[in-house]
């Protein structure tokens, strides 16, 4: 789901507000599904096949945030 977002990014050539957005929205949604994998563990009760599945997604959401991260930041050479 969240892969289409960044590849149509990159091939749209968003702006940097656009792509600002979509790093805010990245992130929410990271912090959401992490408080569900926090929930999990604390209740006790595990669904191991979801919190595999919860966690494989946070971090591909990771990865794009970290992807879009670098697409923003500017290239110094030192």
């Amino acid at each position: 789901m969240t892969d289409d977002i960044i590849k149509s990014a990159n091939d749209e050539g968003l702006s940097q507000e656009e792509m600002l957005s979509l790093l805010a929205t990245l992130k929410r949604e990271h912090a959401r599904i992490n408080s569900e994998v926090d929930a999990i563990h604390e209740n006790g009760v595990m669904d191991m096949l979801k919190l595999k599945r919860m966690k494989k997604i946070k971090l591909s959401i990771k990865d794009q945030i970290a992807y879009l991260e670098n697409m923003l930041t500017p290239d110094i050479l030192a």
